[in-house]
């Protein structure tokens, strides 16, 4: 029955910017309505295509939504991207059409279209349940599924978008769907970041007048909010029928930042498609294809359909992570010391460690946490923090390691990518997870008055859940295959990813530092850097966490230092750059006791960021036994090389910093760098050649949490992982890093590395620290060099010209275009070490444009 406004399907205008006319058709399916449509579409008609792609839109955009998916395609893809009948440029045919109606239609139009061979489905927005519809109708035909910000149901307990909502209420709708065209622009505004005039003008196009507009209402009103509406039982039909592509690969794109449909609708969405990739692209919203390079990422993935997964398998059968607590269960010796300011705050023992591990494992399991449940852990390094990731390990459970380090902000965005089902943290954690509405069932380390407990809405605590556990029995173990623990990069270069590990790869690191360091029964441990807090329960030996602020490394004092080692006579101490260099500081604090009991250290390791032998020496004074070492490696694999005080010293200065000879098991390799500072080159452990490191290892990570294109990119060739860094090997052997692949200056001549030129110009006497970037357009980037004034300045800006004149002799062969100044550099809130040298390049260039000098 005819309801509206009818017109002809027809050709946009060939002026619409990034649309080839050469794609637009006009296809006809006779038996529609009896009558017969006519559709429009955008087609690359590839002839006899290896894979077709069917782009389905959603509300209220058009095929033009797929444009550079279409430019982008590969020879043998062909893309077909439809307008809905009543939308874009196809036939306003006046009916309204509801959801069950737009997927016979969507099967008609691809009967008329001829589609052999295997077709892989992509939809966004209301696009999405359409497409899977069709997919359930032509499953033999279906080869993959691709969704992005999209929705098949509205997951229990949550209510529908506000925006749909609002308008849906009663005079609302026409008016800002139809009569205006008010719902498409506000659709336009969602993009991130906002569409430049030209494409927003594309996008109205086919909505210029109200009686081309209709179906955008009618799209809004056939959202199933209730029950009773038309199109619920249609929508749940597509809900329930996902099982039957449960084994039809997928792939989910998506923009967190989506007023619409948010974090809660990928979760849905994957959990009724288990297997399916994910990749989540931090900072897009609701217009994906418009926020993010989705071609990028469909491409490579349709290239690896055919292959199975890359999941590294271990070789060699190893100990559980818990076996060394095993070894000490009736063992009344102190496993973990506390130290505060007044000297030890808290104990445990041994058998108390593993009984308490034991009770909490299962009382997870009675509060109903289950294998493969993901539980984050906002707790400081401790007691606390060990008990509980050991029980998870134990029980099975994933856990999310999101540091302070990463600052609210970072954390936010950390916890709403791994989505934990359940949270334990420390009140403070507590009350800023239920500030910022971080997922997770809420557990409190410690006891909360009734009333607080009820307004952060804690279920549980750690003491509830020892005693709930007691009685209980032992969960079953988890396998080593099973995913053990998501920890998070930095965020020094770029949002911190989630870097997914299983049990036998955090096994394969244990015993990799345990065979590199010599590490025996007869060791102790001080643990003043946080990724290397549990060292002392993964290996049996006691541990102690030192007085400091765990977010800031740089306040350990060497009197707390020496306290914590005097505590359980350490053998080894873990401490980052920032922690050593406050350390000799503070060398003068110490008691003659405290320096006898620091002769006891046999090794000290800095890692997190490059460590000078200036610092190492100065720390080696209050450790005059030590053997200073400074391992090499990052989130997703640690450790890769090693490298002693003596070998720093022995190779002398060069273009970088020398981290040593890979570690035992481990290889690397380089793969050299084109003009502008690409990784192109095969796989190279030749000398001179200065390239990004990759490595091979058994504790290498398994791969980013959900980000899909991530992974597959740093997993190139198969089974490495490219780390980022830039270096080189020396004749000896010996791996240097540079710097990182996204802070080389690509210059007219070829591509700059910053280390060693900081490093350099760091050996003036009267510079503390120097930072090196480029600015310009990349491929002719110039050189900047910004400079950290021994004496101290208060403001920054352009340096004196005799400093200019002695930093550029420094460095002899590279043309230094500016020599600035600052006060002090930017660095990562984890280690306090690594130079933020994109907002140090970002600063550079506004102020060398003539623009305001500011801060960095």
């Amino acid at each position: 029955m005819t309801t509206g406004p009818v017109s002809p399907a027809t050709h946009p205008p060939p002026t619409l910017v990034g649309l080839d006319r050469e794609w637009s058709r006009l296809v006809t399916t006779a038996e529609l309505d009896t009558t017969g449509r006519t559709w429009h579409v955008l087609d690359n008609q590839v002839s006899d295509p290896a894979i077709t792609l069917l782009c389905v839109h959603g509300n209220p955009t058009w095929s033009y939504l797929w444009r550079d998916l279409i430019a982008a395609a590969p020879a043998n893809v062909r893309v077909v991207a439809i307008d809905h009948l009543d939308m874009g440029y196809s036939e306003r045919t006046g009916t309204k059409r509801r959801l069950s109606q737009r997927i016979e239609d969507l099967c008609a139009l691809t009967d008329e279209l001829g589609l052999t061979g295997p077709v892989v489905t992509i939809g966004h927005d209301w696009g999405g349940p359409i497409s899977l519809g069709w997919a359930q109708r032509r499953q033999s035909q279906t080869a993959g599924i691709v969704l992005m910000n999209t929705a098949v149901h509205q997951p229990e307990g949550s209510r529908a978008p506000s925006l749909i909502r609002a308008v849906r209420t009663r005079g609302v709708l026409k008016n800002v769907c139809e009569t205006t065209p008010m719902f498409i622009r506000a659709t336009m505004a969602l993009a991130r970041p906002r569409l430049e005039r030209r494409v927003r003008g594309a996008y109205e196009a086919p909505y210029r007048s109200s009686d081309r507009r209709a179906a955008i209402a009618t799209f809004v009103e056939d959202i199933p909010l209730t029950e009773n509406h038309p199109s619920h039982s249609a929508l749940e039909s597509v809900a329930r029928g996902l099982e039957q592509l449960m084994d039809v690969p997928a792939l989910l794109l998506w923009g967190p930042s989506d007023p619409v449909f948010s974090d809660l609708y990928l979760k849905d969405l994957s959990g009724r498609l288990p297997r399916a990739e994910v990749h989540r692209f931090i900072g897009s919203g609701h217009l994906l294809p418009e926020d993010a390079d989705i071609a990028a990422v469909i491409y490579p993935w349709l290239e690896q359909l055919d292959q199975p997964p890359d999941h590294a398998l271990p070789t060699i059968d190893r100990a559980p992570l818990w076996a060394a607590l095993d070894e000490r269960t009736d063992d009344d010796v102190d496993a973990i010391i506390e130290m505060g300011a007044e000297g030890e705050e808290a104990s445990i023992t041994f058998q108390h460690l593993d009984a308490d591990i034991r009770s909490m494992a299962a009382g997870l399991v009675d509060l109903g946490v289950s294998k493969g449940d993901r539980v984050a852990l906002l707790v400081l390094p401790g007691i606390d923090l060990a008990v509980c990731i050991f029980a998870c390990w134990r029980m099975g459970a994933v856990v999310v390691l999101a540091d302070a380090g990463l600052g609210v902000r970072g954390m936010g965005q950390a916890l709403a990518s791994a989505d934990p089902a359940y949270l334990i943290g420390i009140p403070k954690a507590i009350a800023a997870a239920r500030t910022m509405g971080w997922p997770g069932v809420r557990i409190s380390t410690k006891e909360l008055p009734p009333s607080q407990r009820r307004l952060l809405g804690v279920v549980a605590t750690l003491d509830e859940l020892y005693s709930r556990g007691r009685e209980r029995p032992a969960p079953p173990l988890p396998s080593s295959l099973d995913e053990a623990a998501i920890g998070f990069t930095s965020g020094a270069t770029g949002p911190a990813k989630g870097v997914v590990y299983r049990h036998h790869q955090l096994q394969a690191q244990r015993d990799a530092i345990i065979e590199l360091y010599g590490i025996s029964a007869s060791d102790s441990l001080v643990a003043a850097f946080g990724p290397f807090a549990l060292f002392g329960p993964l290996t049996g030996i006691p541990s102690v966490v030192p007085d400091m602020e765990v977010t800031s490394p740089s306040t350990l004092t060497a009197e707390a230092l020496a306290a914590a080692v005097k505590a359980v006579n350490a053998s080894l101490v873990f401490a980052s750059p920032a922690a050593l260099t406050n350390i000799a500081v503070t060398a003068d604090g110490i008691t003659p006791e405290q320096a006898e009991a620091m002769e006891g250290v046999r090794i000290l390791i800095s890692a997190g960021a490059p460590v000078s032998a200036p610092v190492l020496q100065a720390a080696r004074a209050l450790m005059p036994n030590s053997e200073p070492h400074t391992p090499y490696g990052m989130t997703e694999v640690m450790p890769v090389a090693d490298i002693s005080l003596e070998e720093i010293e022995a190779a002398g200065p060069g273009n970088g910093v020398c981290v040593g000879h890979p570690t035992n098991g481990v290889e690397v390799m380089l793969s050299a760098l084109d003009a502008v500072g690409n990784a192109v080159g095969p796989l190279s452990d030749e000398s001179g050649v200065v390239g990004e490191v990759c490595i091979r290892a058994p504790h290498m990570r398994d791969g980013y949490d959900k980000l899909w294109m991530t992974s597959h990119a740093a997993s190139q060739p198969t089974g490495w992982h490219r780390s980022g860094d830039v270096g080189h090997f020396d004749e000896a052997g010996r791996l240097w890093i540079e710097g990182r692949i996204g802070h080389v200056v690509t210059t007219e001549v070829g591509p700059v590395t910053p280390v060693g030129i900081e490093r350099c110009v760091a050996l003036l006497t009267d510079v503390a620290d120097a930072g090196v970037v480029g600015v310009g357009p990349l491929g002719v980037q110039r050189v900047v060099v910004v400079v950290v004034p021994r004496a101290g300045i208060r403001r920054p800006g352009l340096a004196a010209e005799d400093l200019a004149d002695r930093v550029r002799g420094q460095v002899d062969g590279i043309d230094v275009a500016a020599v600035l100044t600052a006060p002090s550099l930017p660095v990562d809130k984890r280690h306090n070490s690594k130079i933020d040298r994109t907002r140090i390049a970002r600063w550079a260039e506004r102020v060398l444009a003539g623009g305001r000098v500011g801060r960095i």
